[in-house]
């Protein structure tokens, strides 16, 4: 059917969707990532998803611009995503505003050390030990809470685990995806974990790339319990040491890195 929309009503039914594809992609998850993981080949492969969105660009930017979203796009670290203040920002649960503080931490951290890849490589040991160097804990979540708040990290392309959800245990690895580096600042991170409140309720704050979150007030430091998510599953087959092979085209199609102020469910 028709839209009057002459860019749009001029394509091929087939790019129409993929158009549509791109649009509610961008509303549901906020980040497009040029490459992902793909556990079937253990490697990075090229997402179509990004060709498609990134081949419509313009079209698409014009389309956000009048509800006031704006797209942006970075080509050193592989994204196209959205941002702008109109979009609503859901709230992340506590647990998920921990991780996505001390994943910023880890990923700068490994890339000072002249990481050759964008994606970072983490377990949720070493992120429960940099949580504990902050004494953030009350007590260790439960496996339910961490698989959930994996989960959730994985919806919006920040977090990619190597197992599956079901097998996840302390030493479990997980792909850190470069999205990270466009949701928050390092030195945000650190000024947020070093103030966080232990103490105040399950509040969690908005979950937006580019932060401008407010610092919870400093109260006493909570202690942690030293004990470790359960490792009760068989181990899959390990990716080699260096995580998986990137694989997808040389060249890339897009310019520029910005902030999203998309939330988080």
């Amino acid at each position: 059917m028709p839209f009057d929309i002459p860019y749009y009503d001029g394509l091929m039914q087939e790019e129409q969707a993929q158009v549509t594809g791109s649009i509610r992609l961008l509303l549901h998850q906020t980040f497009i990532l040029e490459r992902k993981f793909d556990r079937r080949t253990w490697r990075f492969q090229y997402n179509q998803e990004f060709r498609a969105c990134n081949k419509h660009l313009e079209f698409i930017r014009n389309y956000f611009a009048v509800s006031g979203v704006e797209v942006q796009e970075n080509s050193q670290l592989g994204l196209i995503y959205i941002q702008g203040e109109n979009l609503i920002g859901d709230k992340l649960p506590k647990l998920a505003t921990l991780y996505l503080l001390v994943l910023k931490l880890i990923y700068d951290e490994q890339m000072e050390s002249v990481s050759t890849s964008v994606n970072i490589y983490t377990t949720l040991r070493e992120i429960h030990e940099k949580l504990g160097s902050y004494r953030l804990f009350k007590k260790q979540p439960s496996p339910t809470d961490i698989r959930r708040t994996v989960t959730l990290l994985k919806k919006y392309q920040i977090l990619e685990p190597l197992d599956l959800l079901e097998d996840l245990n302390s030493d479990s690895r997980m792909i850190i995806y470069p999205c990270i580096n466009v949701v928050l600042m390092g030195d945000d991170a650190r000024q947020l974990l070093a103030s966080f409140d232990e103490r105040q309720e399950d509040e969690g704050v908005q979950g937006k790339a580019d932060l401008p979150l407010e610092e919870p007030d400093v109260t006493e430091e909570s202690e942690l319990e030293e004990n470790e998510l359960e490792e009760n599953e068989p181990e899959e087959n390990e990716p080699e040491e260096n995580g998986p092979e990137e694989n997808g085209p040389e060249e890339k199609n897009i310019e520029e890195k910005g902030a999203s102020d998309n939330g988080i469910d």
